[in-house]
């Protein structure tokens, strides 16, 4: 970490046996043709190039220290859609988004909680020539087949920690699925962009930060590596579900930090946004 970083609490909050439950129902998911969606955006410039419609599910099966949506944790809290419907909402902004390079992004959450309706419905874009995005941890990289993937045009992958101790500590899980997930893509030739959430006293350390750049160097298909500064406006979010919330006496990094961080993954030849 760095001179003046403090070291935060690393605990998974709330109990990993929530998560858990969230895991096992959506093992218990028969209705593939209908979702638990939390929400909704036309957004351009993030979740993938040109103008995309982002599609939020909801449920995860991570309890992230830094997530800025614990609102999506839960299945049961979203509104539950058909392929059908989302694909009428996908329609209506199709010109704009093919004529700007976009598509449709499907987020959460963790839409690998639900990933035979994620499937559904990007099987349905392809069949519109609409590309299509999956923001995702990789914890349940392993429910997607081969085929499945060559429904994903881009994969946005977030990778939270290099350290296997320091990952299970900030997300409650284990590293090594996101990174066999990681290297199938790049195995596949898959295209990537490769997520990193830069939090002061939690993921800030060389040595962490060395581990993903490592790593990352190794895959092909990683297009670039976007360095997400920490920040706060989750915290309000937090409040709501009355889980504690470790990290708000915590400081956005400066651009020291930054810099810092974005030059150990260019120094391993990485496209760093």
């Amino acid at each position: 970490m760095t001179e003046n970083s403090v070291p935060v609490e690393l605990m998974p909050t709330p109990p990993m046996e929530i998560a858990d439950e969230e895991v096992a129902a959506s093992e218990r998911i028969r209705d593939f043709q209908t979702g638990s969606v939390h929400s909704w955006d036309l957004v351009t410039g993030a979740d993938g190039p040109g103008t995309r419609m982002t599609l939020f599910l909801a449920g995860c099966g991570m309890r992230c220290q830094y997530c800025q949506n614990p609102d999506t944790w839960y299945m049961r809290d979203g509104k539950r859609h058909t392929v059908d419907e989302v694909m009428e909402r996908v329609t209506r902004y199709a010109t704009i988004m093919k004529v700007t390079g976009g598509g449709l992004t499907i987020s959460g959450g963790e839409p690998l909680l639900q990933s035979k309706f994620v499937m559904n419905i990007f099987r349905r874009c392809k069949d519109l020539d609409i590309h299509t995005a999956l923001d995702t941890a990789g914890l349940l990289g392993a429910r997607l087949s081969d085929d499945d993937l060559n429904y994903v045009d881009l994969t946005l992958l977030d990778i939270k920690s290099g350290i296997p101790e320091v990952y299970k500590r900030v997300t409650g899980r284990p590293l090594q699925p996101t990174l066999d997930f990681a290297r199938r893509l790049s195995d596949k030739g898959k295209t990537m962009w490769i997520r990193f959430v830069l939090v002061p006293g939690l993921t800030d350390a060389v040595e962490n930060v060395d581990a993903i750049a490592d790593f990352v160097a190794t895959l092909d298909g990683v297009e670039r590596l976007e360095v997400l500064p920490f920040h706060q406006l989750g915290r309000d979010k937090w409040t709501a579900t009355g889980e504690p919330y470790l990290l708000g006496e915590v400081q956005p990094p400066g651009k020291e930090l930054i810099d810092r961080v974005k030059g150990q993954f260019a120094a391993r030849g990485i496209n760093v946004k």
